[in-house]
C-alpha cells in the first residue's frame, strides 16, 4: 500500500515525503526493487550528475535494447511519439521486452532521472547549434500561443523541450547585456539573500514575524553560498538579466569577495594556471569530471576561489582548445590538452 511504500523508499530518498502519491505508486513499482538489490550490493542510490561510467553503462543498455528489439534508432525508442505510424508497434516492443527494468540495468539512480538522462543524450534536437534570429521569433510567437508547453513548442521548432525553455528564458524581455549597474548588483544581492534565509529558516522551523526575519543576522555556511540556488527564480527577482547570466555575476561576485579583488586569472597568471591545471588534471588521472575535487583543485592552482570558478576556466579551456569535445570521454580531452596544448602554452609562458 502507498504508506508501506513511502516508508520503504524514505530508506534511500529522504525527501520522499515532499514526492507526490502517483510518483510514489510510480517508484515502488519501478525502483524499490533495484533499490534493495543495489542495498545488498553495498551500492548507495545516486543522484545529482551523472558520472561517465554510468552514462556509457546508459549508452550500452539503450543499445542493446535496440539489437534485441530491433527498433532502428534511440529517438524512436525515447521520442515514440514523433513517430505516429511506428508508435504501437514500438510501444508493444517496449512492454514485451521489460524497456523500464533494462534502461536503469546497473544504474543506481531512480528511474525517471535515468529516463530523463537517456532522452537528453539521445535527442538529436538537442545538438543544433545556436538560435537563428527567425528561430527566436518563432519562439515568442509559439510562446504567446501556447504558454509554457513547453512539449508542444519543441515539436513545433524541432528542438528539445530543455533547449526551448531555457532559450525563452534568455529572450523573454528585453534584457541587458553591458555591463551591470549598481541597481541591477544591489538587486542581484538581495534575491540570493532572500533564498538563503528562506531556506535557513525552513530548516530551522523559524516561526519569526517577517518584519523581525528581516532584521536578523543570518549566519550560513560557505556551500549555501554556492550551490543549487534557484536561478530562474532569482532571475524573475532581479528583472533585467536572465538566469544564466545572474549565476555567472554571482559567482564573479563570491571571487571577487573571497581573493579580495585581486586579478588571479589575466595576461601570464592566466597562462600559468592553465599550464598547472592541465599537468594536475593528468596526474589525478581521473575517468570522469565528478572525481575531481575542483574546489581544492582550485585553491591549488589560482587561490581561494568557488569551485565553480575553476569548473569555468576549466570550460573554456576544453571548448577553445580541444576539437569535437562534445564526443571525447573526460580522459580523452585531458589526454589531449597534456599532449598538444600544454607544450604550445609552456612555449608561450
Amino acid at each position: 500500500d502507498l504508506d508501506t511504500a513511502r516508508q520503504e523508499l524514505e530508506e534511500f530518498i529522504p525527501h520522499v515525503k515532499n514526492i507526490a502519491d502517483s510518483s510514489i505508486r510510480m517508484m515502488a513499482g519501478r525502483d524499490l526493487r533495484r533499490f534493495k538489490e543495489f542495498k545488498k550490493q553495498g551500492v548507495a542510490v545516486k543522484f545529482g550528475r551523472f558520472s561517465q561510467e554510468e552514462n556509457d553503462q546508459l549508452r550500452k543498455n539503450i543499445e542493446e535494447f535496440l539489437v534485441t528489439t530491433g527498433i532502428d534508432s534511440a529517438e524512436k525508442l525515447l521520442f515514440t511519439l514523433r513517430f505516429p505510424e511506428d508508435k504501437a508497434a514500438i510501444n508493444r516492443l517496449k512492454a514485451d521486452n521489460l524497456f523500464c527494468e533494462k534502461l536503469s540495468e546497473g544504474i543506481p539512480r531512480p528511474w525517471r532521472l535515468i529516463y530523463y538522462r537517456a532522452r537528453k543524450m539521445f535527442d538529436p534536437n538537442n545538438y543544433k547549434g545556436r538560435y537563428t534570429k527567425e528561430e527566436k521569433d518563432k519562439l515568442k510567437k509559439y510562446h504567446a500561443l501556447h504558454g509554457n508547453d513547453w512539449m508542444k513548442i519543441s515539436s513545433m521548432m524541432s528542438r528539445s523541450n530543455l533547449s526551448v525553455a531555457m532559450k525563452y528564458s534568455e529572450i523573454k524581455s528585453p534584457n541587458n547585456y553591458g555591463p551591470w549597474s549598481k541597481e541591477e548588483v544591489r538587486k542581484l544581492k538581495r534575491a540570493v539573500e532572500e533564498v538563503i534565509r528562506n531556506r535557513v529558516q525552513m530548516k530551522n522551523g523559524n516561526c519569526l514575524s517577517s518584519s523581525k526575519k528581516s532584521k536578523e543576522d543570518l549566519s550560513v555556511d560557505r556551500e549555501m553560498l554556492l550551490e543549487k540556488l534557484p536561478w530562474t527564480e532569482i532571475e524573475v527577482k532581479v528583472g533585467t538579466r536572465y538566469w544564466r547570466q545572474c549565476k555567472q555575476k554571482w559567482i564573479t561576485i563570491l571571487t571577487n569577495k573571497m581573493t579580495k579583488g585581486q586579478k588571479l586569472y589575466r595576461g601570464t597568471k592566466a597562462l600559468q594556471a592553465k599550464v598547472n591545471l592541465i599537468k594536475r588534471l593528468y596526474e589525478l588521472k581521473a575517468k570522469d569530471a565528478d572525481e575531481v575535487n575542483w574546489e581544492e583543485l582550485g585553491n591549488e592552482i589560482i587561490g581561494d576561489v568557488p569551485k565553480t570558478y575553476i569548473q569555468a576556466k576549466f570550460y573554456k579551456l576544453k571548448v577553445t582548445s580541444v576539437p569535437c569535445w562534445q564526443k571525447k570521454t573526460f580522459s580523452e580531452i585531458i589526454d589531449y590538452l597534456f599532449e598538444k596544448k600544454l607544450p604550445e602554452f609552456e612555449e608561450r609562458l
